[in-house]
């Protein structure tokens, strides 16, 4: 029987933020304060690189591409693990994921955040909120994952807390809250005073491994007082006899500080902040304190839920003592078999023994588990309910449900939100021999990402891969070439258009064809209307069904073929044979024949409907739209705009940041944004950088529309 006390030392958390913002060297300091590595590597330049980051390709380029996971065990500043009544000492073991922060990779942390129970958000101190903190603080909300907030690289110039606190609350609508002072600014930051205890934190020693504790230094007292009865006003309300208390005048405990900063992150309601710099070895020590104090356990956390059979939700409860079920989240190919990143939500799983995948209704015989650290692993034997492991050997797709039970085959844990790809191009190869290596890699990312796509184009039949970005295929072209060796042909950048309707337009279609023994007939009668964004029910949905037959004019068994009669036209659009998007259908009225129904007559009847309606609903060609964020010195400022303008872009707006950098939001169509990354080299002096992620479709403009139809009609022509 597992202890419930240990799995309360336990920690399930990811860290998140903005590219560049420092969560690599932030989980390396981790990894050094918790004795995992006995030497600190940077991301970029010299050694061999981040722990954290083991692709060549990252360690070239400076980023994180795929999350990684690793297991710690923090001891506490005091050095100490925690001793429990029964005499049982136990260091906090704290299971992390470092997450990708380019866009071109939100997939990573999806299906991170979607097997965690906490976060850290990191910001950069200078720069604040930025793009991609919204798209992770978005993640985070949609998982319901409580976090804490970190103000890293405190020590650069333009650093403010107060400010990084402010743009959580203005632009995120976090109810943040400063737990720290900050001894120092700039290049003068050597601290923080923690406001529960009033106690300063100095960082000593070649990697800041040594804390100092000290008084609150004399001339931060009035401030630091200030700032801490506006923590005591904010957190004292998660509960009501602290409230109470304090209202009286009594000012709590630290306990009872603790207790409620814990109440508040748990309901989502409140976001401590914390500082420091990661790269100059400071605060991250207090940091961990907070994590272990604040983040749930797997004891704690929100109940997961999972859908039976029969689609009824049921609450999952965290007992290693009964029937398994766990989540594979992130699969990697290998050269000796399938790595399966696996989170167990409920019941132990122990090398050797047989469980059931309950999409597949097949068994799994479990042969090797590791706890990875980075690329490293260690093999162990057991794992239980709250543990993040990986399994070596098994076959399974990503968000794959395993059980313990073969009568608990049907129950399945939430998928994973994936987001649609913008961006295609075709690749080749020159004979055989490399199509077969290309193939092979191609299948294997397949596999491992689910925003990738391959497909062979059905008219020219040349081979297309679809994904989140340039920077995203980029990456997966590089690998075939070093991973596999296949020297692939790359063809110019594609976007991935759709189509979609204005207005609504009935339909009445009767399929009739009489042939040598029974015919087939099928009437169906409605009206397609374009799908509200308030009637969707998930973010991604493009189309929907409503069956409002009545009085059984079309018999219940024809209904599902009628449905996927209406789907199979939403493939191919009759403007340019882009995918329909954003249609809703409504049947309501139909005819059968004893003899001459069938599945297919209905299906036929309904692709038929389908193409009729879209026609006389005012079909338009959309583009995507990309959310375009530049930060440039400011002497660039206006040669930036006029070139963003010229690419159809809109202005959001500008902000200049208190490193004197300005900061640029725009929405410019994806069409426009190829190769934009050399043409702002170019224009800044390689002084500016961007992001660039999907915001969402809108109609093309009608001479775009005219110019796509026409090279959409000639490749088609071409092709045939």
């Amino acid at each position: 029987m597992i202890n419930n006390k240990l799995m309360a030392k336990t920690r399930n958390i990811g860290i998140s933020a903005h590219i560049d913002s420092g969560k690599t060297t932030l989980t390396e300091r981790i990894l050094f304060y918790c004795d995992m590595i006995h030497k600190i590597e940077d991301v970029r330049g010299g050694g061999d690189g981040a722990k954290m980051d083991h692709m060549e390709l990252e360690k070239e380029k400076g980023i994180t591409i795929t999350s990684a996971a690793t297991t710690v065990f923090w001891k506490g500043i005091s050095g100490k693990g925690t001793t429990f009544a029964d005499g049982i000492e136990k260091d906090t073991k704290i299971n992390i994921i470092d997450t990708p922060g380019h866009v071109d990779f939100t997939v990573e942390v999806e299906r991170s955040l979607r097997v965690l129970d906490g976060a850290i958000l990191v910001l950069c101190s200078v720069s604040g909120v930025q793009s991609q903190s919204i798209t992770v603080d978005r993640q985070m909300k949609r998982y319901n994952v409580p976090r804490l907030a970190f103000l890293n690289k405190m020590d650069r110039m333009g650093a403010n807390a107060f400010n990084g606190r402010d743009a959580l609350i203005e632009k995120l609508n976090h109810n943040a809250v400063l737990m720290q002072h900050p001894i120092g600014a700039e290049d003068g930051f050597c601290g923080v005073v923690d406001l529960i205890t009033k106690k300063a934190y100095y960082f000593d020693g070649d990697n800041g491994e040594n804390i100092r504790e000290e008084e609150c230094p004399a001339d931060l007292a009035d401030q630091v007082e200030e700032l801490r009865g506006t923590m005591i006003d904010a957190v004292a309300e998660y509960d009501d006899e602290v409230m109470e208390k304090y209202l009286e005048g009594n000012e709590p405990t630290e306990e009872e500080l603790h207790k409620c900063i814990k109440i508040g992150v748990q309901s989502l309601a409140l976001t401590p902040v914390y500082m420091g710099s990661a790269f100059k070895n400071k605060g991250v020590q207090v940091l961990l304190e907070a994590v272990t104090r604040y983040l749930p356990s797997p004891l704690t956390c929100a109940k997961p839920t999972a859908k039976t059979s029969s689609d009824e939700t049921v609450e999952i409860s965290p007992d290693p003592a009964e029937e398994l079920l766990a989540m594979a989240f992130k699969i990697t190919d290998e050269q000796f078999g399938q790595l399966t990143y696996t989170r167990i939500y409920r019941g132990t799983l122990n090398k050797g023994e047989t469980v059931f995948n309950s999409r597949t209704g097949k068994k799994v015989r479990i042969g090797r588990m590791v706890r990875m650290n980075s690329n490293d692993r260690e093999n162990i034997d057991s794992a239980h309910a709250g543990d993040i492991i990986a399994i070596v050997g098994i076959d399974c797709a990503s968000g794959d449900t395993f059980v313990g039970d073969s009568d608990s085959v049907g129950l399945s844990l939430e998928g994973i939100h994936v987001p649609i790809p913008v961006i295609e191009l075709s690749i080749s190869c020159k004979d055989k021999n490399e199509q077969a290596k290309m193939s092979k890699g191609l299948a294997k990312f397949l596999k491992e990402d689910p925003t990738f796509h391959v497909f062979t184009d059905e008219e020219s039949g040349e081979t297309r891969i679809a994904g989140m970005g340039e920077l995203h295929l980029e990456i997966y072209v590089e690998r075939l070439k070093r991973e596999f060796g296949a020297e692939v042909t790359v063809g110019a950048p594609q976007v991935n258009y759709r189509e979609t309707i204005r207005v609504e337009a009935p339909f009445d279609y009767t399929h009739k064809k009489q042939t040598g023994g029974s015919g087939q007939f099928g009437q169906v009668v409605g009206v397609l209307k374009p799908l509200a964004a308030d009637r969707k029910e998930k973010e991604d949905q493009v189309f929907r069904f409503n069956n409002e037959i009545k009085g059984g004019s079309i018999p219940n068994e024809f209904i599902g073929a009628c449905e996927k009669g209406f789907q199979d036209v939403m493939d191919k659009g009759p403007l340019a044979a882009f995918p329909v998007i954003d249609c809703e259908i409504f049947l309501q009225d139909g005819k059968y024949h004893d003899v001459d129904s069938s599945d297919m007559a209905f299906r036929i009847a309904s692709r038929q409907a389908m193409r009729k309606a879209i026609n006389a609903a005012q079909p338009v060609l959309m583009e995507p739209i990309m959310k375009v964020e530049v930060t440039t010195p400011d002497e660039y400022q206006g040669g930036v705009i006029g070139d963003l303008s010229s690419r159809r872009g809109m202005i959001q707006g500008s902000e200049t940041d208190p490193g004197g950098e300005v900061i640029i939001n725009a929405e410019v169509p994806l069409s426009e944004m190829f190769g934009y990354s050399n043409d702002l080299r170019s224009m800044s002096a390689g002084k500016a950088t961007y992001t660039m992620e999907f915001s969402r479709y809108h109609d093309c403009p009608s001479n775009i529309q005219s110019d796509v139809m026409k090279e959409r009609a000639e490749k088609l022509a071409n092709d045939d």
